[in-house]
């Protein structure tokens, strides 16, 4: 192994471990792949969590020469499953995400240093939205997605004025652009999500039932990320909402796979377009609210609040009808979400004035994590 490499090794063990990260050393990791990319090197890693875990995927580089042993911050990883076919394609996109980023930042900060004033509120680490739309064909119509962004949204896909796009459009299939304060990403892979996990997750959406089925279908993927840079996770999410029914727009999107569920384009859609005619928040979009049968009751979760930098929240054996403990998870969603609230352990919450209902913060059943547990 080079020095370089053992470089990017350190790099990437050191990036995961961070408390924000994977918040520790990966149990295995290798160098999968190599790569160059505007001038620079590049090396995809290969990892787990644990030794019984996936092989889930990183980048780092950026090295301009090959005695080079500093990158120059090109490192990430969404965590997503390693999958030999795309993990190149994949790893691009999220360079280019990484770039588009550090070039707004800089920018960020010569406007600020130029007008001698701070730049506003602080940014929370939230406000990160991903999703993957199903294509039914290996074929993907870039051109036509900025068309409905552009008709539907009035969204433009040009860079902002005075700067040269950092992404070179249509190549790869990968599309990156700025809108207002945030960074959208789009990639196009020609293959379906890995391990069947789309599908699995698809037998939860109990309003689609032949989501699983129609989810199978599907060979292609277009990666979405939206990332904030100054935004609030809440309008980052009204973003993502957007750019990704645009994108169910395509004749062959049959889906998309987000938020522990796969959507059906149509539901979905329809559900963005209220935000043509009312400032509401698309939380059907951007939530998933599970339903599960038990012995002693149904019990309820939700799936999408930890990407607004909230707790998860669980229903545990109700008693409550499966339509009525849906509806609280939502009411109280929406609430957590657009007052910004956090729900603390040994508190109460009610909706009436003799309602108390008992909070308790403690290991998810059917979320990972900790979660917000509610008797109800």
């Amino acid at each position: 192994m080079t020095d370089q490499q053992q470089a990017a090794m350190q790099s990437m063990i050191d990036w995961l471990a961070d408390e924000h990260e994977l918040g520790r050393k990966p149990s295995r990791i290798e160098i999968a792949e190599e790569f160059d990319l505007h001038g620079m090197h590049y090396y995809i890693f290969r990892y787990k969590k644990n030794m019984l875990g996936k092989w889930l995927l990183g980048v780092c580089g950026g090295y301009e020469h090959a005695a080079d042993t500093e990158h120059c911050g090109h490192i990430f990883s969404e965590m997503q499953p390693y999958d030999p076919a795309t993990a190149k394609q994949e790893a691009i996109a999220m360079v280019e995400m990484i770039r588009e980023y550090w070039m707004q930042q800089a920018a960020a900060i010569e406007k600020e240093q130029a007008q001698q004033e701070s730049g506003g509120d602080d940014d929370d680490s939230s406000g990160i939205f991903n999703g993957f739309i199903l294509l039914n064909s290996p074929e993907c119509d870039m051109d036509q997605i900025k068309n409905n962004l552009l008709q539907d949204w009035n969204i433009s896909c040009s860079p902002p004025e005075g700067e040269e796009s950092s992404a070179e459009e249509g190549k790869e299939g990968i599309l990156v652009f700025n809108a207002d304060d945030f960074m959208v990403a789009l990639s196009f892979v020609k293959a379906p999500v890995p391990d069947g996990e789309a599908e699995y997750f698809a037998q939860g959406n109990y309003l689609w039932k032949e989501a699983a089925e129609v989810t199978r279908t599907h060979v292609a993927q277009i990666i979405l990320a939206v990332f904030t840079r100054s935004g609030s996770p809440l309008e980052s999410g009204k973003l993502y909402t957007k750019v990704a029914a645009s994108c169910l727009k395509l004749p062959n999107a049959i889906g998309i796979y987000t938020s522990g569920t796969v959507f059906q384009p149509e539901l979905y859609i329809e559900f963005a377009n209220m935000m043509k005619s009312d400032e509401v928040v698309p939380l059907l979009n951007l939530v998933h609210f599970g339903l599960v049968a038990t012995e002693e009751g149904v019990s309820g979760y939700t799936y999408g609040l930890s990407t607004f930098g909230k707790d998860e929240i669980e229903i545990l054996n109700s008693q409550a009808s499966p339509n009525e403990l849906r509806d609280f998870l939502i009411t109280i969603s929406a609430y957590v979400v657009e007052e910004d609230v956090t729900l603390r352990d040994g508190e109460t919450i009610g909706f009436t004035a003799d309602q108390k209902l008992p909070i308790a913060r403690s290991e998810g059943v059917y979320v990972q994590g900790d979660t917000i547990k509610i008797k109800y």
